[in-house]
């Protein structure tokens, strides 16, 4: 555990982060826009996550990629997803060997068959590691996510029932639990603390559903920038917050 968070006993259980400013980033270098989405595959996911272990954090996410994003200029985007495919190549194995669990949020259905099956091979592979899980949020949107669930227990629920009424009967009684059940975050705690890079204030939708009572946090530092250190100083200042849950 680092020497830096002063508080062992307050470590929050699930940090999320939205990752932005990989393209301000290499401007500022002089760089091509894909050298920071590079920097931050190469150099920043992984020592973040074995970091976020030491601590005793047990799930860190990271909205990579997000329902809006496809709007980009296409060279970019399918820079960026040759990126994610040989990154899923090189380093899937990797973090298996290190006993971290991947799991992926949003609706993978968009991507190519190749980059859908390296991700669903990468979950299977690592579904029984426990040093920490990685929750990866690709092709993820929080208004996405809802209309998915909704959809998903609406069909559920009028295939189960005998009668269209049997069904809105059904719906009435629907409960959080069940609700969160059918969220692509199934099983996945809320995050305590939502991390914002690049010194946007705003969640642009990120975990709509499961951010009510996250703490937020907006440093200015762009996401290839993001150390170790700053993780720490991120859950120092957590630690600061009194956390009422509208008490």
């Amino acid at each position: 555990m680092s020497n830096n968070v002063k508080d062992k006993n307050s470590i929050p259980q699930h940090v999320a982060i939205v990752m932005d400013g990989n393209r301000r980033w290499a401007k500022a270098h002089g760089l091509p826009v894909l050298a920071g989405h590079k920097k931050v595959l190469d150099d920043v996911l992984e020592p973040l996550i074995e970091h976020a272990a030491k601590l005793g954090v047990t799930y860190i996410t990271f909205w990579a990629w997000s329902t809006e994003n496809w709007k980009r200029d296409k060279r970019e985007v399918e820079g960026i997803m040759k990126l994610f495919k040989s990154q899923l190549q090189t380093k899937g194995n990797r973090l298996h060997e290190k006993g971290i669990r991947v799991r992926i949020i949003g609706d993978i259905s968009k991507f190519d068959e190749s980059l859908r099956t390296l991700l669903i091979q990468l979950v299977e592979k690592t579904k029984n590691n426990a040093i920490i899980t990685a929750v990866f949020a690709l092709n993820y949107g929080g208004r996405d996510e809802l209309l998915r669930c909704f959809k998903k227990i609406a069909k559920r629920l009028l295939d189960n029932a005998a009668m269209p009424s049997s069904a809105w009967e059904q719906f009435n009684n629907l409960t959080i639990e069940q609700y969160n059940n059918n969220l692509d975050t199934s099983g996945i705690p809320d995050p305590e603390l939502i991390i914002r890079t690049g010194g946007e204030q705003r969640l642009s939708g990120f975990l709509l559903w499961q951010s009510e009572y996250s703490e937020l946090y907006f440093p200015t530092f762009f996401m290839p920038e993001f150390t170790p250190k700053k993780l720490d100083e991120a859950i120092e200042e957590f630690q600061t917050r009194k956390r009422r849950f509208g008490v």
